[in-house]
């Protein structure tokens, strides 16, 4: 069993910031990446960020600048700093890995999501 468990979402004015956590546990072997993607009602959910465990990172070009994600090296957990937030970066964000339970075995998994509200 592989849980994602997120926090730091809440209600926030434009120009704030706002920090998501996510950490991986269970039966886990290796990660090969974490990240973070985000849907509102009626959208595809996209991607915001991710941090390959090899050190990459990949952002989206509407959060380029202002969202930076970052490891805990000392746990499976990935962090979103969200900086100069705009109301359209109101959505529910979900945490999402790539990992190994076994040397062959694999999968996508997915936290339950926490939401983000900008607004005034």
């Amino acid at each position: 069993q592989v849980q994602l468990l997120e926090s730091g979402g809440g209600l926030v004015q434009p120009g704030g910031s706002l920090r998501l956590s996510c950490e991986a546990s269970g039966s886990i072997l290796s990660i090969v990446v974490m990240g973070w993607y985000r849907q509102v009602p009626g959208k595809q959910r996209e991607l915001v960020a991710t941090y390959n465990w090899g050190g990459a990172t990949n952002y989206a070009d509407s959060v380029k600048g202002r969202f930076t994600i970052s490891r805990d090296n000392a746990k499976n957990t990935v962090n979103l700093q969200m900086n100069s937030l705009k109301p359209e970066d109101t959505a529910v964000y979900y945490c999402n890995s790539r990992l190994y339970t076994g040397r062959s075995d694999w999968g996508d998994y997915w936290g339950q999501g926490t939401q983000v509200t900008v607004s005034s």
